[in-house]
């Protein structure tokens, strides 16, 4: 895919890993417009890259979404949408009786996959005009492998990443131009992930290996450590469970 001259909508783009394809999408040549809840990351990120459009947004807010609609189609629409935005509760215990296990659950649901299709959906028409367009859905490395720890995180990125299937596919019965790519991350040095322990790639090396996956129309997109965890489960999924869930996860759910 071609990148220079494209215009690039970024959701959750202020900070993290949409902060850094922010910067490396503008290296290669392209516009970007990013979105986000608070009004002073957003400002910051725009100190740092003035060429940025920062527009504050959120993703799970049907009325902010149609607001955004509208001002990315005053500004000339975009050619493609990186769905980034995602968010993560505390560790829980599912086998505890807690209505805070619903709360949780209903939160990353309406951020990580509800408030994906609901971009798509408003954008989808607007991206088929153009002559090369994509969406990226941002799944995870634990939607091949659940996380005691972040069992309904884990959940709504196993659904998109079933979603993100069915729309490219449904998208090439209708010989579509717009190319749908599913990137996998895995634990990425964040402040989302700030409190967690285990080997973590940086956002910058994330972001490259994303950006050259885009370049060469890899339509699913495995970084780092995600790569060995694919193969690993398919042929070894009691291992590869126990190598995600150690024995500290047991210890944190039993405390």
């Amino acid at each position: 895919m071609q990148l220079k001259g494209k215009t690039v909508l970024i959701t959750g783009g202020a900070s993290g890993i949409g902060l850094e394809a922010a910067k490396q999408f503008l290296d290669n040549g392209s516009s970007v417009i990013i979105t986000g809840r608070n009004r002073g990351k957003l400002d910051e990120a725009r100190k740092l890259y003035p060429a940025i459009v920062t527009i504050k947004s959120d993703v799970s807010d049907a009325s902010d979404a149609q607001k955004l609609f509208n001002q990315v189609q005053h500004l000339g629409g975009i050619d493609i949408l990186y769905n980034n935005a995602g968010v993560l509760t505390d560790p829980i215990n599912l086998g505890t009786a807690n209505d805070q296990h619903f709360e949780d659950a209903a939160y990353e649901i309406n951020v990580n996959y509800l408030g994906v299709i609901r971009l798509n959906n408003l954008f989808i028409d607007m991206l088929k005009s153009r002559k090369e367009s994509a969406i990226i859905n941002t799944t995870s490395l634990l939607s091949y492998v659940p996380s005691l720890l972040e069992a309904t995180y884990s959940a709504s990125k196993v659904a998109l990443q079933f979603y993100t299937k069915a729309l490219r596919k449904h998208l090439q019965i209708l010989n579509s131009s717009v190319k749908v790519f599913e990137l996998l991350p895995p634990l990425v040095a964040t402040d989302m992930t700030s409190g967690m322990n285990g080997k973590k790639i940086t956002t910058a090396n994330m972001v490259k290996a994303f950006i050259a996956g885009l370049k060469k129309d890899q339509l699913t997109i495995r970084t780092g450590d995600t790569k060995v965890v694919y193969i690993l489960n398919r042929l070894f999924p009691k291992i590869t469970f126990n190598l995600a869930n150690p024995k500290k996860s047991y210890n944190v759910i039993a405390s």
